[in-house]
């Protein structure tokens, strides 16, 4: 075992993360469940929604029964919503297959899932020596050896992978890949505490005083805005709520009709089978996306409505109904809303 994956091992059996829910088993069901909720995720928002997904979906057997729709309600807030539509579609895979694959290659061709996190469900279901390379430990690998650049280009990626194959060890593969994640999560961090890191007296980055610049930032670029007017339409306390396309944002989600800003009252009419009565502006919100920022423009409508116009893809539902349903965030956050209520009852 190299020096490097001996520090790390002795350094997690000391200080690393323990008591986590999903910790202390090799039911690849959980193992899986945690590693795709943890991805761009932090572990406090994760316990609560895997907890819950849990109770609801014990077994993959169940998970792979149930319907998309009761799938993303559970990960309605959890945010990345094709990691909660790709995790019902591998599930089903599964079952068909008959049993969870046992190797990190067999594992990576499920939908949804890439070679770090393959390689994390094998080495920690099955004790697999295999390689993890998610943005923490690309951040550790980086600084710690030198290797400058911005990790999503190619040949620093390559780099990193080859590094981290390298220092693979060959006994208690579970306790260091866990050691990389807890290093990266808790000590290496942008703000990195090198008096506390294992590893500190090798590292190149604090060894030049550069652990600021390795590794280097994603280049910054302006993010795009997209403006969109949301229709909250509201009769006899219920909303209309659409279905949105997969894929695509929030796909598979239920969320507000989008209309033009122009034609509103002949939208409504022609697409949605509704007569505005009134009409009133909400005050906007923005939502954050990785390659754009959304300008959501609420209109809070009272609607009389023609029930045969209704489709598969649409629904009336009353408020607090549609709170627990599958809803993205901002969606959410406009039916929680207080005088949405009362205006909802008048």
């Amino acid at each position: 075992m190299s020096k490097f994956a001996s520090a790390l091992v002795e350094w997690q059996k000391q200080h690393g993360r323990r008591g986590l829910p999903w910790q202390g088993t090799r039911d690849p069901y959980r193992i899986w469940l945690s590693e795709v909720m943890l991805q761009q995720t932090q572990v406090a928002a994760v316990i609560p929604y895997y907890e819950r997904f849990l109770r609801r979906f014990p077994s993959i057997e169940a998970l792979a029964s149930a319907s998309e729709d009761e799938v993303l309600q559970l990960w309605s807030g959890l945010g990345y919503y094709a990691r909660g539509r790709n995790l019902h579609a591998a599930a089903k895979a599964v079952v068909a297959r008959g049993s969870f694959p046992g190797t990190a290659a067999e594992i990576e061709e499920l939908p949804g899932i890439g070679r770090s996190t393959a390689a994390a469900i094998a080495a920690f279901a099955f004790g697999e020596r295999a390689a993890i390379l998610d943005g923490n430990v690309k951040r550790v690998l980086a600084r710690c050896f030198g290797i400058e650049g911005w990790p999503g280009e190619k040949a620093v990626e390559e780099a990193l992978w080859g590094r981290a194959n390298r220092l693979l060890p060959q006994n208690e593969i579970e306790a260091y890949t866990q050691a990389l994640m807890d290093l990266g999560a808790s000590v290496c961090t942008r703000t990195p505490k090198c008096s506390a890191c294992p590893v500190s007296r090798n590292c190149s980055a604090r060894r030049q005083g550069r652990t600021a610049e390795i590794p280097a930032p994603r280049p910054r670029r302006a993010l795009p805005q997209k403006c969109v007017t949301w229709l909250l339409l509201l009769n006899r306390g219920q909303v209309l709520l659409e279905k949105r396309p997969a894929p695509g944002i929030w796909g598979g989600l239920w969320s507000f009709p989008e209309a033009p800003v122009n034609d509103v009252g002949d939208y409504c009419a022609a697409k949605l089978g509704c007569e505005i009565l009134t009409k009133k502006k909400l005050a906007g919100l923005e939502h954050g996306f990785t390659h754009f920022r959304l300008q959501i423009r609420p209109l809070l409508c009272h609607v009389a409505k023609t029930p045969q116009l209704e489709s598969p893809g649409r629904l009336w539902i009353g408020i607090g109904q549609a709170r627990d349903a599958a809803v993205p965030a901002p969606v959410r956050k406009l039916l929680c809303r207080d005088f949405l209520h009362l205006l909802a009852t008048r």
